[in-house]
């Protein structure tokens, strides 16, 4: 189960790139500058799945969670979502403006890249990359907290809808020490 939520998490950092390029094809579509032909039809339909099921993952795994939540508190925080968002987006360039989908090569390399991206995505828990987290005003911030009832600090990596205050206690649900998200009291 928690690879699949794991797929789910990494389909939806890709949600945006997965509605560019549909709206290009779609452009391209209606212009008449590509004929409505089986790939063009498997493309869109692969676009919309992968949109889909990108963004039902991401409210699984941020409102259904079976995750166990922690209350802590805040000691430090640093905002770093600029860090990594602009890494993917050149990702995102790549995939909406140089690849033809209406080529079956270049259809079979967005297929194995997007694979490929996957594999090293979901390995190394890179699932603080998501800029629909950061389009949907999600904040991603490197914390120092104390659980309440320890006197140990620790480190953890959290998503945050908004401006995240210290000395103050979150109920937070870690997935792990990369990727979690703080519940609203």
């Amino acid at each position: 189960m928690n690879l699949l939520k794991d797929l789910f998490l990494y389909l939806s950092a890709f949600v945006p790139m997965y509605i560019l390029i549909a709206l290009r094809l779609i452009i391209d579509l209606i212009n008449d500058n590509l004929s409505f032909n089986v790939l063009n039809s498997v493309n869109l339909v692969t676009l919309v799945l992968l949109t889909v099921l990108g963004i039902v993952g991401l409210i699984v795994n941020i409102h259904h969670s079976k995750d166990v939540s922690k209350e802590i508190i805040i000691l430090k925080k640093q905002n770093i979502t600029d860090r990594h968002f602009l890494g993917y987006f050149s990702l995102f360039v790549l995939f909406a403006l140089q690849l033809e989908l209406s080529y079956v090569s270049d259809y079979c390399l967005f297929i194995v890249i997007t694979i490929f991206i996957g594999i090293v995505y979901i390995k190394n828990s890179l699932y603080y990359i998501n800029p629909l987290l950061n389009i949907l005003g999600y904040n991603f911030y490197d914390i120092v907290y104390l659980e309440v009832g320890s006197q140990k600090e620790a480190e953890g990596k959290i998503f945050y809808k908004g401006n995240l205050a210290v000395n103050k206690s979150y109920l937070v649900r870690f997935k792990n020490d990369n990727f979690a998200f703080v519940d609203k009291k």
